[in-house]
């Protein structure tokens, strides 16, 4: 009895240091508006007698990131002596910061986007600015010079959605002209015990499913994770555009810890705000999926007067670099519903060399794009070109008024340097600079997306993703949803009669209502001369590539995946499975109840006798009834839905 009683005493005693050596006047608590998500701030002593930020998480009553710290490092003693300022001597710079005060602020409205997945977007959050000074009181200035105050300022901003949690870090103009040499952040997210993350080295590469140690490198956002209280996870960055990139590290010396890393040091003049964090939660995996706006609403609204000419479409790839087969490509586009034709790699000469000038048609290229792009404008079809990075620095200036003259649509960026401050505001200024010219936008390769497209509408999708290029399996195909998409469209590169597709016919033609990308490549492997009259490709021809509403019906990350989606009246559906066959049910919930439809369905059926083995079938039923398919291995189902008129 009286050992128990001496344990008692001690484990009270345990509890009372740790709580006092939380700084309760720094405790800052925010919700999220219906409550579900609680972020709890503070700053401690740490074992080194520093005092230092922290912050924890929870969903619903469950534990999403535990104690984790928040901090800048800045190097910035070459400023401050320059400036005659005394140098800092703090080890960390955002170790012992001064507390002075916090804002709240509370946000609900809603807005409409040029296009997009739905017509409207709730933008609904509670928001605190945690204010903070490092070194002196300012003092007042003397004259027009600048003070040399030894004094900085610092804000945590956190917004609390109902679809997530963000964290940014926002430095106030200082009265001392200091600039930052930013070097890295102490952002850590302290994951329970048994967590597993989707791995992913790079943004084209495959996904590993991986407990939270021994990684090899570091992994991409968004970065999606299981978690043993049965909670699923993202964390993701916003409103990246002139800054440097951050992956995902494990912290060295703290289990289970991933550090926000960011690619190289970075230099801002003040007043400046760092991309946001941005952690999300989810009871059903697919509520990742349907919460994914969050990226957006964290990015300022359209800076675009005019819209009028960035139009969605659908396009096809012209594989042989001629004149004539790219009359054939626009020949195709407009009898299958295609809005554009796209000349890619190779038109004006090695793309890898600098000496390349995107100007100018190659010597060995049989093409004449103003002739071209006026054929093409003869059948509503708008004309595409593909441009390399290495072009691009040198030419942006140059080629822009060129193909305004030629009557070019858009333009994909190939090979673009990422990571870096300045390879990220070299980008988005040359997306801004486009808009100028009126060109829609796509970006290929490694750039992944953090809601820019907000901004700047003509930016219509990107690449950074493990798309037909390499051929993935259904595998990976169903985690592609609950990571990559939450960043925002992606250019998947959609084909449909190249023999190594690992997937099924059925599943490539789901891919394109299941995958969202307001520029849509279909065919990327296939000439116009593959299609041989199969009955199918009604689909393609048909869907469309922005929505008026989406609804995201059943799932599980790796393993399958039934999204709906609203276009006018008509409503289609696309559901992918894995590499295992598997019985889906479609609820029709989304359609009016009791109100009669038809149904078109295209399915893969082995018994049909055509090289690509989908049936296409009818039937009616009512609104709210469920449809079940049983789907192949690797394979899908893809339907329309339309209103049966009296």
């Amino acid at each position: 009895m009286n050992r128990m009683y001496v344990l008692c005493v001690l484990l009270c005693f345990t509890l009372t240091i740790k709580a006092q050596a939380i700084l309760q006047e720094t405790v800052q608590k925010l919700k999220s508006p219906n409550g579900a998500y609680e972020f709890a701030f503070y700053q401690k002593h740490n074992n080194a007698g520093e005092k230092q930020m922290y912050y924890t998480l929870s969903f619903k009553g469950k534990m999403v990131v535990k104690e984790s710290e928040l901090g800048v490092l800045i190097e910035n003693q070459t400023f401050e002596s320059a400036l005659g300022i005394p140098n800092d001597t703090c080890k960390v710079w955002g170790e012992n910061l001064n507390f002075t005060g916090v804002q709240r602020n509370a946000v609900n409205e809603t807005w409409k986007p040029v296009y997009g997945e739905n017509a409207v977007i709730r933008n609904n959050y509670n928001e605190m600015t945690v204010s903070f000074r490092k070194g002196e009181l300012p003092k007042e200035k003397q004259g027009d010079g600048y003070d040399k105050n030894k004094s900085y300022f610092m804000n945590v901003v956190v917004r609390a959605y109902d679809e997530g949690v963000a964290v940014r870090y926002h430095f106030p103009e200082p009265t001392n002209g200091l600039f930052l040499h930013i070097v890295g952040e102490q952002t850590q997210f302290t994951m329970p015990e048994g967590t597993l993350a989707y791995y992913e080295p790079w943004a084209q590469g495959p996904f590993s499913l991986l407990p939270l140690k021994d990684w090899k490198g570091q992994s991409e956002r968004p970065l999606t994770m299981k978690l043993a209280n049965g909670l699923t996870v993202a964390i993701a960055e916003a409103q990246m555009t002139d800054y440097a990139r951050m992956k995902f590290s494990l912290n060295a010396t703290k289990p289970n810890t991933l550090q926000a890393t960011i690619y190289s040091s970075v230099d801002v003049i003040p007043a400046y705000s760092t991309p946001w964090r941005v952690i999300m939660a989810a009871e059903k995996s697919t509520d990742l999926v349907v919460n994914k706006d969050i990226i957006l609403n964290l990015n300022p609204e359209n800076q675009l007067r005019d819209v009028s000419w960035i139009k969605p479409g659908k396009v096809i790839r012209v594989a042989k670099m001629t004149q004539a087969d790219a009359k054939k490509c626009i020949d195709f586009a407009a009898e299958r519903n295609l809005q554009y034709v796209h000349l890619d790699a190779g038109w004006y000469g090695p793309e890898m060399k600098m000496s390349s000038t995107a100007t100018t048609v190659s010597e060995t290229k049989d093409l004449n794009i103003p002739e071209l792009s006026a054929y093409a404008a003869t059948k509503g079809i708008g004309l595409w070109v593909y441009v390399n990075q290495r072009a691009l620095i040198q030419q942006l200036d140059s080629i822009l008024p060129l193909y305004k003259k030629w009557g070019i649509k858009g333009i994909k960026f190939g090979f673009v340097q990422v990571g870096n401050q300045r390879w990220t505001t070299w980008l988005h200024e040359a997306v801004k600079k486009c808009a100028e010219y009126g060109f829609m936008v796509d970006i290929h390769d490694e750039y992944r997306p953090t809601g820019f497209s907000r901004t700047y509408p003509n930016l219509m999708t990107q690449e950074g993703i493990r798309g037909n290029e390499e051929m993935p399996d259904a595998n990976h195909n169903t985690i592609l949803p609950f990571t990559r998409f939450l960043a925002g469209p992606a250019d998947y590169t959609i084909c449909y009669y190249r023999k190594d597709i690992k997937n099924t016919h059925a599943h490539q033609l789901a891919l394109s209502v299941v995958y969202y990308s307001p520029i849509q490549f279909m065919y990327w492997y296939d000439q116009p001369s593959a299609y041989q009259g199969e009955s199918e490709i009604e689909f393609f021809d048909k869907v469309k590539t922005v929505w008026d509403e989406t609804k995201v019906l059943d799932g599980q990350v790796g393993e399958y995946i039934t999204v709906a989606r609203k276009t006018g009246s008509d409503w289609f559906v696309g559901a992918i499975t894995n590499n295992q066959a598997r019985k889906i049910t479609v609820p029709t919930t989304f359609l009016e109840k009791g109100k009669k439809y038809v149904v078109k369905s295209f399915q893969d059926d082995d018994n049909i006798q055509t090289r690509t083995k989908v049936a296409v079938k009818e039937q009616f039923i009512k609104g709210g009834s469920e449809l079940v398919y049983e789907l192949k291995a690797s394979g899908g189902v893809a339907l329309i839905f339309s209103e049966v008129k009296k």
